[in-house]
């Protein structure tokens, strides 16, 4: 399943460095806008927010200023997954999730569209609606184009 996930990878978001044609800039762009997103979404939560997850933000943010590794990065990541197993509340499910998407982004940037979505889920799931609307006015300009198209497939 993960090499058929792979061959269906939008190639755009794959970083200059891995061959691909996304900017280092774009990649911390994207990783910036997905963390915005996850954290509004934070902020409708409430009391459901799990600290954990700040944690893994924070090492988010801690590979964009070349203090943490994509590996760091991954832990985080499956630390957040460990955190939507361990619930039953759809909304940390959700938060966990996005969260986790986050992280992953150090490694793929497309995991930014994953992290925006599963946002998007927990505001749904918390009752509340138009969020796309919000996360689209978040979107830097440079990276507006590839994200919108992105999504539309």
């Amino acid at each position: 399943m993960t090499r058929q996930y792979c061959k269906m990878r939008d190639k755009r978001f794959v970083a200059e460095h891995r061959g691909g044609p996304l900017k280092r800039a774009h990649h911390y762009q994207l990783m910036t806008w997905a963390g915005s997103c996850v954290e509004h979404a934070f902020s409708l939560a409430g009391e459901r927010m799990d600290d954990r997850l700040s944690d893994v933000l924070r090492v988010a943010e801690a590979w964009q200023k070349g203090e943490a590794s994509v590996g760091d990065a991954r832990n985080a990541s499956l630390r957040a997954i460990a955190v939507a197993n361990e619930s039953s509340d759809p909304v940390t499910i959700a938060l966990a999730r996005a969260a986790g998407h986050v992280a992953a982004i150090a490694h793929m940037a497309d995991h930014s569209l994953r992290a925006a979505d599963y946002a998007m889920k927990a505001i749904k799931e918390s009752g509340r609606l138009s969020e796309r609307q919000w996360q689209e006015e978040q979107l830097p300009v440079d990276i507006r184009s590839l994200v919108l198209s992105a999504q539309n497939r």
